[in-house]
C-alpha cells in the first residue's frame, strides 16, 4: 500500500526484503540491531497488529516508522490509543523532510481509530532531533517522568542512559 507519494518521497508499507535493508543500515552505524525485530514488524503488519511505514527517497529505502494499533506499553497502553514506535530516518537522508512525512502518515492513520496518538522518545543525546521535532509538532509529555525498561523509574533509582530510558509524549489528533 502507498500512504504518500509527492514525487520525491514515497511512503509505503513494508516488504519482506526491507528487514535486511534496515538491519544492514543500522549495523553499519555501529548499532546492535536484531534482524528478528524487523521480521517481526513485517509479520505484525501482515497480521494487522502494526502498520509499518517505509519511506523511499530517490528510489531507496530511507528509514522506517511503525504504528502499534493496540499497544500495551507505556502511559496509554491498553487504552485503545495507537503508539508510534521506532521512527528512524537513515543518517544520509536527514534534512529532506522524511521524518515529518512519516509522522504525517502515522498520525493520519492513528486518527482513523483514535483522537490521540502517543510515543516514547529516548532521553540521551542521540534522540535530540526527535525530541525537538515532537515538541514542534505538538506532542506533550505525560508528566510521569522517565520510564526505564518499560516501567516508571522511581526517583533516585539507578538506571543507564541507554535506549530504554524514555519519556512518553502524546498528541491530540482531532
Amino acid at each position: 500500500m502507498i500512504y504518500h507519494n509527492d514525487g520525491q518521497i514515497i511512503i509505503r508499507d513494508m516488504n519482506v526484503g526491507d528487514a535486511q535493508i534496515l538491519y544492514d543500515t543500522y549495523a553499519s552505524y555501529g548499532w546492535h540491531p536484531d534482524i528478528e525485530t524487523y521480521n517481526s514488524y513485517y509479520r505484525q503488519q501482515q497480521n494487522g497488529e502494526r502498520l509499518v511505514f517505509i519511506p523511499e527517497y530517490e528510489g531507496k529505502v530511507s528509514g522506517q516508522c511503525t504504528l502499534m494499533l493496540q499497544p500495551t506499553d507505556g502511559t496509554w497502553g491498553g487504552k485503545g490509543i495507537p503508539e508510534i514506535v521506532d521512527l528512524t530516518v537513515f543518517f544520509d537522508k536527514h534534512r529532506h523532510g522524511i521524518g515529518n512525512k512519516l509522522l504525517d502518515v502515522a498520525e493520519a492513520e492513528a486518527a482513523k481509530i483514535s483522537d490521540m496518538v502517543y510515543l516514547a522518545v529516548g532521553v540521551h543525546s542521540g534522540y535530540g532531533a526527535a525530541q525537538r521535532i515532537y515538541v514542534k509538532r505538538g506532542y506533550n509529555f505525560d508528566g510521569n517522568g522517565v520510564w526505564y525498561n518499560g516501567r516508571i523509574l522511581d526517583q533516585y533509582a539507578p538506571c543507564e542512559n541507554d535506549d530504554d530510558l524514555v519519556l512518553y509524549m502524546s498528541k491530540k489528533l482531532k
